[in-house]
């Protein structure tokens, strides 16, 4: 399928999601919030496709929401009633929109590199790993605008790093650069360059995907529905996953891989 400001591309293994308006900075335009779900659904739905990165051409990741679109969610002619209807519709939209990459069933890894604003921060922490280039700037920037972040920043950052600093990002809305990210755990690892990021990503997608899809996309199940849980329910939980799914293709080969000293050729199965 084709997308305006979007672009997908399968190298090996590794699906890629460009988001592609590099123009504007890769400024999320209405026409990308509606696709981004339809455009993460297809590599989900791709089986050749074991691993998922999102990075942004141009300059940036991403400025955030375009800021017409952002002056569009304010439509005129409306009673007070049916304005306050409308905007809430249109934030659950828009909150699904970043949604769909936790509800990816495949890992998704976020290659961040120059700026990271605002709904970028939305984005990347619905993802599952982040790495990012030296040049890349972070803000949780809906402070800045009087508005309070309503797309999952304020629900997801504070389990990527530590409260406290989640706070800080949030009340401050302060730019930090990509060292200061990776010393409080937003992003795994810092590259020195947007090329060596784009191949670092590249590399990790390869060697999630050389791994089982059933070991990996039932990992992040458990780690999700884990997340909601106490610890015992969560044991109970994998106990449960796995007397379902232990026994597979994919357990005999891994076996017999290791007894014959080659590496193991799963299919998911």
């Amino acid at each position: 399928m084709a997308y305006e400001h979007l672009t997908l591309e399968r190298n090996g293994p590794v699906g890629w999601l460009w988001l592609d308006r590099p123009d504007k900075r890769n400024a999320l335009s209405a026409d990308m919030w509606a696709d981004l779900p339809s455009a993460v659904a297809e590599l989900d739905a791709d089986e050749s496709v074991r691993a998922v990165v999102v990075a942004g051409r141009g300059p940036a990741f991403t400025v955030g929401i375009d800021l017409q679109m952002l002056m569009s969610l304010q439509p005129e002619g409306r009673s007070l009633a049916e304005t306050k209807s409308h905007l809430y519709r249109e934030i659950k939209r828009l909150q699904a929109t970043m949604s769909a990459f936790e509800a990816c069933s495949k890992p998704v890894v976020a290659a961040v590199h120059g700026y990271c604003l605002g709904a970028g921060i939305d984005l990347i922490t619905a993802c599952d790993i982040r790495l990012a280039a030296a040049d890349a700037v972070f803000s949780v920037r809906e402070t800045r605008l009087a508005l309070v972040a309503d797309v999952g920043t304020l629900q997801r950052l504070p389990r990527v790093i530590a409260p406290g600093h989640a706070a800080e990002l949030a009340f401050t809305g302060a730019d930090i650069d990509a060292p200061e990210a990776e010393r409080i755990g937003l992003v795994n690892r810092v590259h020195p360059d947007p090329q060596e990021l784009h191949s670092a990503a590249q590399t990790l997608g390869e060697t999630i995907a050389a791994n089982s899809p059933l070991a990996v996309q039932g990992s992040k199940t458990v780690m999700a529905a884990g997340a909601e849980m106490s610890t015992e329910q969560a044991l109970d939980y994998v106990a449960l996953w796995n007397s379902a799914f232990l026994h597979s293709n994919d357990l005999a080969e891994a076996m017999s891989a290791f007894m014959e000293k080659r590496p193991p050729e799963f299919t998911g199965t």
